[in-house]
């Protein structure tokens, strides 16, 4: 892992946009392995201060993650016909749903003041979701030496990612908690599980690649590193810790009965992500939906509706397959865990 990305520990905090902070991200780097923020569904002006404040708390390296999504299309008829078919369901809480839509996230690969803050701030590791940027914003970044990384859920994306002169490959299998990593959703998801989609990279592929997806404990650590991938991306482990900005509810959940169901749905936001089952999973059928982000700002009202009327049940709460193997620990403790766990990270401090 040393060779691949500046850290000592084979191991990826992800970034979980809404959930990861700096004090998380600066955590799990001070323990060591790569801590990550996720300014995607920010401005830049909060993109910079999350930067600045994780350099407060750690002289670690880590990870910026942004989203790389295509430019909405915005369509009034399929839109108007969304918000008029979740009419009923904010009605039951005593609200109306949004006038309009709106792009409540830019994309990256729209943002030229983005482009210029990272280029500006210099983070050690960037990554790129759901697609990658031009490639002049890419030789730009890696010719301020910094490590990039981006997600693929196929071979053909891997192979576009390698193309495109990208250092990591963050194969994201169909396990994964949170939004999909598909360049194009509107062709449909392989939903490959990591285990397959790593052996696929790394046979096919000439750069290093880190799994994600499902993986909570050293055993799964040690099961994608057998796999052939250099390391390992956790998220959903991470979401319990102290340090993280999950809400009361996301903890609740992750410790009840019912955290091992969870589901792949683009209701909530326009695009496939998984999540554990709530209202929006049970509800709705995301037909003809939007397009992300647009569609999100819908399922964030239906989830602020639900919760000012005294119900959780339309909570958003992001989690992985493995969502029932979550434990509450501060992450630096976690990290030391999952290092004692893993026979592989075991070998590797003891004979590095």
């Amino acid at each position: 892992m040393a060779a691949v990305l500046p850290v000592p520990l084979p191991l990826i905090q992800a970034p979980m946009a809404g959930v990861s902070t700096p004090a998380l991200a600066a955590a799990v780097s001070n323990a060591g392995a790569l801590g990550s923020i996720a300014i995607g569904a920010t401005t830049v002006d909060n993109a910079r201060d999350m930067i600045e404040r994780t350099r407060s708390l750690t002289d670690r390296p880590f990870n910026v993650n942004v989203f790389c999504h295509r430019t909405p299309v915005i369509d009034v008829e399929r839109e108007t016909n969304w918000l008029t078919g979740l009419a009923p369901l904010f009605t039951r809480f005593g609200a109306e749903p949004p006038e309009r839509l709106d792009t409540i996230y830019t994309s990256f690969n729209d943002d030229p003041a983005m482009q210029a803050l990272l280029c500006e701030q210099q983070p050690a590791v960037v990554s790129f979701h759901f697609g990658l940027p031009p490639q002049s914003v890419i030789d730009a970044l890696k010719a301020r030496s910094i490590t990039l990384l981006a997600t693929a859920t196929t071979l053909a994306e891997g192979r576009a990612i390698e193309a495109a002169g990208i250092d990591v490959i963050v194969a994201q299998g169909s396990e994964a908690g949170g939004h999909r990593g598909v360049f194009a959703p509107e062709r449909g998801d392989a939903m490959l599980g990591v285990l397959p989609l790593v052996r696929m990279l790394v046979q096919d592929t000439s750069i290093p690649v880190i799994a994600a997806g499902g993986i909570m404990d050293g055993a799964g650590i040690d099961a994608v590193l057998a796999a052939g991938a250099c390391g390992a991306q956790l998220g959903t482990a991470f979401i319990a810790c102290p340090e993280s900005a999950a809400s009361d509810t996301h903890r609740a959940w992750l410790a009840g009965a019912h955290s091992g169901e969870t589901v792949v749905t683009s209701a909530i936001s326009g695009r496939p992500a998984r999540a554990l089952v709530n209202g929006h999973t049970r509800e709705i059928a995301p037909i003809d939906i939007p397009d992300y982000p647009r569609a999100y700002l819908a399922g964030k009202a239906l989830s602020a509706a639900a919760s000012n009327a005294g119900g959780e049940m339309f909570r958003v709460c992001w989690a992985g397959q493995g969502a029932a193997l979550s434990r509450a620990l501060p992450a630096g403790e976690l990290i030391t865990r999952l290092c004692n766990e893993s026979k592989s990270i075991m070998y590797l401090l003891k004979y590095s």
